[in-house]
């Protein structure tokens, strides 16, 4: 398919990795760009991950890597991060970046959540605008059973405002059609995370259209 043709969109009531991939290669091109009002977010999840130096952190769907330099500044020359990301597009341009700001110990691993081989335990995890992949229990133990206990974990995404808040909704809608695959969840898009995490804490931003949720992970 062409990068600019239009993407069907299925309709169904679960995330449609196919459809993603073809969403997303559709997008690499312009998704730094489309995400730039978004950075402010970005980097309040970063900063309620509390990282020290030498941590090891999980960058659940790293896309283009938009999140390495602010990890990495926080992380330091002995940290490391873990990118997953399913679309080949968007991984080369991960990659792209990682050698022209000479990074190390960052590993990349091309692969669906549910099938990314993570090899050892992280001191946190990230999921930044990640609605399908919060939507699936299978990607979330992937990533939860490779966390050391007492592990951050930071979940930040759209979501449905109050009824009353229709323009906030307008965006919301707006928004989801163009990056997810399914609109299952998104009254409580953290909801799935929460059966993991039972300190998790949610916090409305955005005027009720973009939740951040943190909690701890206890443990197996």
């Amino acid at each position: 398919m062409s990068a600019q043709s239009p993407v069907p969109r299925p309709l169904t009531d679960h995330p449609d990795r196919q459809f993603a991939l073809r969403q997303y290669e559709r997008r690499s091109s312009v998704y730094d760009a489309e995400l730039a009002w978004f950075e402010p977010l970005r980097i309040a999840a970063i900063d309620a991950l509390l990282l020290q130096p030498g941590c090891r952190v999980i960058d659940v769907g790293c896309g283009t890597g938009l999140s390495f330099a602010p990890l990495m500044e926080r992380l330091g020359n002995e940290g490391g991060i873990v990118g997953i990301e399913q679309c080949p597009q968007m991984l080369d341009l991960a990659r792209e970046r990682i050698r022209r700001y000479g990074w190390h110990g960052i590993e990349l691993i091309e692969a669906p959540v549910e099938q990314a081989r993570l090899t050892e335990l992280a001191d946190a995890a990230l999921f930044h605008f990640t609605h399908d992949i919060l939507r699936s229990t299978a990607a979330i133990e992937n990533v939860l059973g490779h966390l050391q206990p007492g592990a951050r974990v930071v979940a930040t995404g759209l979501q449905w405002a109050s009824p009353w808040a229709w323009p906030v909704n307008l965006f919301v809608w707006s928004a989801a059609l163009h990056s997810v695959s399914t609109l299952e969840g998104l009254d409580h898009p953290w909801s799935l995370l929460a059966r993991y995490l039972p300190d998790l804490r949610v916090r409305p931003t955005w005027l009720g259209g973009v939740s951040m949720a943190t909690g701890v992970w206890p443990g197996a």
